[in-house]
């Protein structure tokens, strides 16, 4: 398909993203006898975060036989916690198991999206064309869209800068004085993949992480031909992996104070690799563990113990010309600067190119804080659902369970449609949007999120949690399960009027019909 040949066409469904949710999503179509969809991705490729994150040492942190769908278990997964090159070949092979490319429209980026009242549908705008669909399920994920912060004097830069998501692998880090700013989840997968090669490295902190171990290891052949021969043992093991994370739960959001015990086995992780009291009192936390992201690695404390690494206990407040200027005054001479800095997970990008029922954008209706029914869908915003959406997030288990749950709702909500017949969006009742928003933000309050002392990537601008589901897996299983036609508003085309009532009718967004 030539790069910018336009594509109009009418699908009954359009997903956007191609990565664990998006695929997820066109698996379950399939399997619901849905056939008439597409998949717009942006990139080339299909794998989502897990095709972008190609850093040194990207791997997962929660085990691979949890961290698959459970329609398409792998027998076949090389260690206990697997890389980003063997996660990607996973979707790669799931995206071929099950006839997915099709339906796949690869260098299709989304402009703009806007709901259609009168036809009852979506007109999609994307780089090379338009197209329109009656539902849109948006896959975009929140780990998507790097965020980089506003240094004074960054673009004045004379070396190499880059995001940890857009990693630049024809940049030879050897013998190079590299900063690396932040201390999440990638950066402590960075800092020891490269600091053996680099000639000093300066980590710049804001906050120190909590790290427990990671039990990693190399998942034997003879483990893997039971699993082959016996396919009831992958499940047996991820049911297990699964039960001990559930078990878990009740501590991050009834009663933090029963992480204390963990906090322990961390400050112990730690000692064990850094024997300077200086350096350790820079690392230790000053906020209860599970506040934010417990992160796993038994390489990253030995890495800042070698004498080429520096610990710099404040945040990058400005550049100028090749020194880095933390907030405490300290200065450091790079040649390269990495950012493992996150990515716009309150305020996701795609929002703004979304233009509900009433004109606004879903960024428009969403600036005091994202909320959806159920975590997937938006009032206002007819046949439209997101997955991964507001308060769906996970602080310690597998995102794909969350992912199908939302999945199963997503395949009941088209039912409904079906059963209803005919031209029919279901637009979600604000009272059904605020009732269940209060509900998870009253559950919010006693959550180690909340009340554990710290700020984190889960708060939105006004501290609001709009990121993390505060119950078990199992609990949110139960609340998508089905679609509750109470909770929406059932739109039909407006009945055809002529002469005087036609002209005094307001046509503009449909008729509602009350479910």
């Amino acid at each position: 398909m030539a790069e910018h040949e336009q594509v109009h066409e009418h699908v009954r469904v359009a997903v956007i993203g191609s990565g664990f949710g998006g695929l997820g999503a066109a698996v379950r179509l399939r399997r619901e006898g849905i056939t008439d969809f597409v998949v717009l991705e942006r990139s080339g490729s299909v794998g989502g975060t897990w095709r972008d994150n190609s850093y040194p040492g990207c791997a997962c942190d929660v085990p691979s036989h949890l961290y698959s769908f459970s329609f398409a278990p792998n027998p076949e997964w090389p260690r206990t916690f697997s890389g980003q090159e063997h996660i990607r070949a996973y979707l790669e092979h799931v995206t071929d198991t099950f006839g997915l490319r099709p339906h796949l429209r690869f260098d299709s980026e989304v402009k703009r999206m806007a709901w259609d009242g009168e036809q009852l549908r979506w007109e999609i705008e994307t780089v090379r064309g338009t197209l329109t669909a009656d539902v849109v399920v948006s896959a975009t994920g929140p780990l998507s869209d790097p965020k980089m912060p506003d240094v004074p004097g960054l673009d004045s830069f004379p070396g190499k800068v880059f995001h940890s998501a857009r990693w630049d692998h024809d940049y030879d880090l050897a013998g190079k004085r590299v900063a690396m700013i932040g201390t999440g989840a990638s950066a402590i997968q960075i800092v020891p993949s490269i600091q053996p090669k680099v000639g000093r490295l300066t980590l710049f902190q804001r906050t120190p992480a909590w790290v427990m171990p990671r039990m990693d290891r190399a998942i034997s052949g003879a483990e893997r031909a039971l699993h082959r021969a016996l396919p009831v043992t992958t499940k047996l093991r991820r049911g297990l992996l699964w039960g001990i994370r559930e078990l878990q739960v009740q501590a991050f959001t009834k009663h933090p104070d029963e992480l204390g015990f963990v906090e322990q086995i961390a400050k112990r992780n730690m000692g064990a690799a850094i024997k300077d009291p200086a350096l350790r009192a820079k690392l230790t936390p000053d906020y209860r563990i599970g506040c934010k992201r417990i992160l796993l690695s038994s390489t990253y404390y030995p890495a800042l113990a070698k004498p080429n690494v520096d610990v710099v206990a404040s945040g990058l407040s400005e550049v100028r010309g090749s020194a880095l200027v933390a907030a405490d005054g300290s200065e450091a001479e790079v040649d390269a600067i990495i950012f493992g800095t996150g990515f716009h997970v309150t305020d996701m990008p795609i929002a703004e190119r979304v233009v509900g029922a009433d004109g606004r954008t879903l960024a428009e209706t969403w600036k005091g804080g994202m909320q959806a029914l159920r975590g997937g869908t938006a009032a206002g915003f007819p046949n439209f659902m997101t997955v991964i959406g507001p308060n769906t997030g996970l602080g310690n288990s597998s995102m794909i369970l969350m992912i199908e749950s939302q999945l199963n709702y997503m395949a009941d909500y088209l039912r409904q449609l079906n059963v209803l017949g005919g031209r029919t969006a279901l637009d979600p009742r604000p009272a059904a949007v605020r009732n269940w928003n209060h509900r998870v933000q009253e559950r919010m309050k006693r959550t180690v999120w909340n009340t554990g002392g710290c700020t984190s990537w889960y708060l939105d601008a006004s501290g609001r949690n709009t990121t993390v589901w505060p119950g078990t897996t199992a609990e949110f299983r139960r609340e998508t399960r089905r679609v509750d036609l109470a909770e929406y508003q059932v739109l039909r085309p407006a009945p055809a009027q002529t002469g005087a009532t036609a002209a005094a009718a307001d046509t503009g967004a449909g008729a509602e019909v009350s479910a």
